[in-house]
């Protein structure tokens, strides 16, 4: 497939795309010195080992191995084939190209073939939803609601929002026409099979219908309004866990929102989608939210990879400052800047719009949140009378311990002069009190070492030191990625087949056939061509060595040597065994054989 891509075009895109912007707009990027540094997508870590050069517009992260360029990285972010990264980015660069590509036909992301069928039927039901929506009179009614609600139609073509027939059948008759499998379409959350008679009945009726997509902009799921909700009738009905939907993984308008969260370097975390689509309609764009679900160590990992500053803007009822208190201490011990923007009287963020209007909402709510400590110091204080003394020691302690291992000095000393003058206990008493907290705290995190009851990590642990030969091996490809005439010798030469390793065999034959169209060398071309992630890792491992330019002969030499005695040494083990088997099986003369071969594979060792 990547032969119908013209060569030009591809170094054309390359070029246009920017390794360290395209990765920005999938993560947080630090420059430390002529690199930029992040958390890694690709596996679990917590300190940043994922390098990005500006120079050889190339990444790799040290941790796990990932490595590549600006194609390659969003193949492997985005679990998609050549010709469809190529696709990506070529529009992100303004280029459209006119590519008849297959290539989602084949099982190359993270679903299965079953599940993108499952993809295919979602985007189906969001079209017919839209169309019903904005061109026939079933759906003037939810329409015009829209529009009073303040939606304007660009907000809803861009945010594909529709509206579902209140007849039971309409979309379980037009996937059965287009072929799909209505088991599947029940599974997934469309369709529902009766237990009385087997047959099926749509999911949502007369709701207008919010796609949910995921973190790279398909349709996983919907969620339903009701117009007129009667006793009976949830005012939201939300798709259930599916194979395509998992709502502690999904984090809506993700999608949409990463170019603003990149310009504005933060996330504004809510709790429904509806508010996240009022914000947007104030005009604040890097907005997501959780479905229907607290925040999940997944949602937090998520974050953590784009930015290092959150505000939350929850609710303002009871359960919404208990979600944002959880929330908060979630991200705040991930080590994350979190701020929380409280609503007054009770509101959500989309009654505050509708009620205040866009411009205080941005203003007086978003853009002045709260600190962390400072909320927490609200939070504790709620539902105390310090007419009772217990009342004002339990304020004073659930503070305290907010501040213990969690401020700076400057802090510490701004909030405790706050609690002497609410709760009117001097300063130094509660100084004395913190700094008893201070001592408990630091024995407690003493024992904690001693007993080895340390978290654990998820950081990749270093790897071992390379042996000889597999040192051999990665500077022997390290040569032929930068001169396909070593290529070309050892395939000429008695041994065409140096590798030990398998991978690095799969590696080698592929590179042969790469130099059979490529007359030059290029291993970021060659890192496309890979479909297989954990080659790259290899070939990017092997591009990064360093060589001595002036004794370029002498280290392919001695890398084929020493992989040349290893292949004498494994043989030699293979004889020994060999032998040992003849002699239990009084096999004399085979034992005498394999004995002379011994000898003679260990004088052409010494040889070497």
């Amino acid at each position: 497939m990547s032969s119908k891509i013209p060569e030009q075009l591809i170094e054309q895109i390359r070029s246009q795309s920017e390794i360290v912007d395209v990765i920005g707009e999938y993560m947080q990027l630090t420059k430390k010195g002529r690199n930029w540094f992040g958390l890694c997508p690709f596996h679990g870590e917590n300190t940043p080992s994922f390098s990005v050069s500006q120079d050889k517009q190339i990444f790799h992260c040290f941790g796990c191995g990932a490595g590549g360029n600006v194609i390659t990285f969003v193949m492997d972010i985005e679990n998609i084939t050549f010709p469809d990264a190529v696709i990506k980015l070529g529009s992100r660069a303004g280029m459209h190209l006119d590519i008849q590509n297959d290539s989602m036909a084949k099982n190359t992301s993270q679903y299965s073939s079953r599940e993108e069928k499952m993809i295919e039927a979602h985007e189906f039901a969001a079209q017919m939803y839209h169309h019903l929506l904005m061109n026939t009179e079933d759906g003037e009614e939810a329409l015009n609601y829209l529009l009073k609600r303040g939606f304007t139609k660009e907000h809803i073509e861009t945010n594909g929002i529709g509206w579902s027939l209140p007849a039971w059948d309409t979309l379980s008759i037009l996937l059965e026409k287009k072929g799909f499998d209505l088991e599947d379409m029940a599974e997934c959350g469309l369709i529902i099979q009766k237990e009385s008679d087997h047959t099926y009945f749509d999911r949502f009726r007369g709701r207008i219908m919010f796609p949910i997509r995921n973190d790279n902009g398909k349709i996983i799921g919907f969620s339903g309004r009701i117009i007129n909700p009667s006793e009976n009738d949830a005012k939201y009905l939300n798709s259930p866990e599916t194979p395509i939907f998992h709502k502690s993984q999904v984090l809506f308008n993700l999608d949409k929102a990463r170019t603003s969260i990149r310009k504005n370097r933060q996330v504004i975390l809510m709790e429904g989608f509806i508010d996240v689509l009022a914000a947007n309609q104030a005009g604040v764009y890097n907005a997501v939210a959780t479905m229907g679900t607290s925040l999940t160590t997944q949602h937090v990992t998520k974050l953590k990879r784009l930015v290092d500053k959150i505000i939350l803007c929850y609710d303002g009822d009871h359960a919404g400052w208990e979600a944002a208190k959880r929330a908060a201490d979630m991200l705040h011990a991930e080590k994350l800047n979190v701020e929380i923007a409280l609503l007054p009287e009770k509101l959500d963020p989309d009654d505050y719009i509708r009620k205040y209007g866009t411009e205080s909402f941005v203003n007086q709510v978003i853009e002045k949140p709260h600190a962390y400590i400072a909320f927490m110091m609200m939070h504790a204080r709620k539902n105390k009378n310090f007419q009772f003394e217990n009342d004002i020691l339990q304020y004073i302690q659930e503070v305290l311990e907010q501040l213990v291992g969690r401020s700076s000095p400057i802090e510490r000393d701004l909030y405790i002069k706050q609690l002497s003058s609410e709760t009117n206990i001097s300063e130094d008493a509660i100084y004395a009190q913190y700094r008893k907290l201070e001592a408990d705290d630091v024995k407690s995190n003493k024992r904690f070492e001693q007993t080895n009851l340390q978290p654990s990590k998820i950081d990749v642990q270093p790897k071992k030191p390379l042996n000889a030969t597999e040192r051999a091996e990665r500077l022997l490809l390290s040569h032929m990625l930068r001169n396909a005439e070593v290529v070309e010798r050892i395939i000429n030469s008695d041994e065409p087949q140096p590798f030990a390793r398998d991978e690095y065999i799969a590696v080698f034959v592929r590179l042969i056939g790469f130099y059979e169209e490529h007359v030059s060398a290029d291993y970021q071309r060659f890192l496309e061509v890979l479909d297989d992630s954990e080659l790259r890792k290899i070939v990017m491992e092997a591009a990064l060595v360093e060589q001595d330019p002036d004794h370029v002969e002498a280290e392919i030499s001695d890398s084929l040597r020493q992989l040349r005695k290893h292949r004498i040494e494994v043989e030699i083990t293979k004889l020994l065994h060999d032998s040992q088997e003849a002699e239990k099986m009084h096999e004399h003369k085979r034992a005498l054989e394999i004995a002379r071969e011994i000898i003679n594979l260990r004088k052409s060792l010494s040889a070497i």
